[in-house]
């Protein structure tokens, strides 16, 4: 796979990652790179995401950022599901007139058609869902897919979610559990909640006990007449779904989220019941234990959710899925004449987003465990809320939401020039 000739990449899944994963590639002359989706057609589950300085560093670096527009999330509310009081109040710093474009909330189709916009012709191919993969010493990977054809790649990216199909092959041991975390989503028009009292406004979150509802806009008002506003009901305790089943983006009918918000503020209520019969859609959250390598065979990689099962834990996943998109890329440029290609790049990989995502786990593990000892100390709800609150706002976080991945890898170009030295 080294010197001249074409080295074949097989990317499995067409989402932010993958798409951002086959820009990439593609600018590499020596890869020959296909995209393998298994919808019949591009296709994004979901309502809305978020994009920080970290989303315009990777999409400035894929080409894709003047395309992506949302709702600015320069006023974010923390209240109480249950009375709306305001518990905190968040300028966003980089929604300031110096940087012009700031913290938003996007469709996620939008997203999805600036990646897709950059993509070469002929890259993806459409009706491919991968049942397996095999591995062979020496010859790359063998991919079967459910309409029984076969290729054999000499790296493939696993860019296939938090269900990956990839990473259940190259880790058969690596288990997911359901979290008990339901998120029921939805896109409406702004003008439909409009009347309701401190729902459109700003950016909120409403939180309860057994769940919360995250409130956004998603458009910019001065590209589209009519702009549409997210509103995602998450609940903390639904009951037990066995195995690894997939509930992601089915419909949910109006009764059943109402269920979920009927002691909550009137006003989410009346947001909720604003919502048109069979528009809501239900996303059951499953994550599984921190992976000890995020590579394997010296020829696989995973990347975005596949790599970190998380379930959405920093808002940030799909700017994760492209970072290490872009990253792959740097690493296969800079082995390209080594005389194990494949190997030499994902080991680079391994050391750059490997530790970060580890980085990551420990974030999660010690902030669970402050609130665990809060909560040990006090039955007080008001309390036991605001501490919920400022945990979730005032961690260090940077690392995540401001990180320069061009930085990062130049960065790590220079340590190794001084172990070379």
């Amino acid at each position: 796979m080294g010197g001249k000739e074409m080295t074949s990449v097989a990317i499995i899944g067409g989402g932010p990652g993958g798409l951002g994963t086959a820009i990439a590639l593609s600018q590499l002359p020596f890869l020959r790179v296909t995209l393998y989706e298994k919808n019949p057609e591009p296709r994004e589950a979901g309502a809305g995401l978020s994009l920080s300085s970290n989303a315009w560093k990777v999409l400035d670096l894929l080409g894709a950022s003047d395309m992506v527009k949302g709702g600015s999330k320069s006023n974010t509310h923390q209240r109480s599901a249950y009375t709306g009081k305001v518990l905190s109040i968040t300028q966003n710093p980089e929604n300031s007139a110096e940087h012009h474009r700031g913290a938003i909330r996007a469709r996620r189709t939008r997203l999805q058609s600036a990646l897709l916009a950059k993509v070469p012709d002929g890259v993806i191919q459409y009706s491919k869902k991968l049942v397996s993969l095999e591995d062979l010493p020496g010859h790359g990977v063998r991919l079967l897919f459910q309409d029984q054809t076969d290729v054999v790649a000499d790296i493939v990216v696993g860019a296939d979610g938090i269900h990956s199909i990839v990473r259940r092959h190259l880790f058969p041991d690596h288990q997911l559990s359901f979290t008990g975390n339901t998120a029921f989503r939805v896109l409406v028009p702004r003008s439909h909640l409009s009347h309701i009292p401190d729902i459109t406004p700003t950016t909120s979150w409403w939180w309860g006990e057994a769940g919360h509802v995250y409130l956004s806009d998603v458009d910019d008002e001065t590209e589209t007449e009519n702009p549409l506003f997210e509103i995602t009901v998450r609940s903390y305790r639904e009951p037990e779904i066995p195995g690894e089943t997939v509930y992601w983006g089915i419909p949910a009918t109006n009764a059943k989220v109402a269920s979920r918000v009927k002691t909550f503020d009137q006003r989410i209520r009346d947001a909720v019941s604003m919502v048109a019969e069979g528009e809501w859609r239900e996303f059951a959250t499953f994550a599984g234990p921190r992976l000890e390598k995020i590579t394997g065979w010296d020829k696989v990689v995973l990347i975005g959710d596949a790599s970190h099962p998380l379930s959405g834990a920093f808002g940030s996943g799909a700017t994760f899925a492209m970072e290490d998109g872009w990253i792959l890329a740097r690493a296969l440029e800079r082995t390209r004449f080594t005389s194990h290609l494949a190997r030499d790049a994902l080991k680079i990989f391994e050391s750059i987003r490997s530790p970060y995502y580890n980085k990551m786990y420990q974030h999660l593990d010690e902030s669970k465990s402050r609130t665990q000892k809060f909560q040990a100390k006090t039955e007080d709800f008001d309390a036991i809320l605001q501490y919920k609150v400022d945990s979730f706002l005032y961690g260090d976080k940077d690392f995540i939401y401001k990180n320069d991945i061009k930085k990062v890898w130049e960065e790590f170009c220079v340590t190794e020039q001084t172990k070379e030295e």
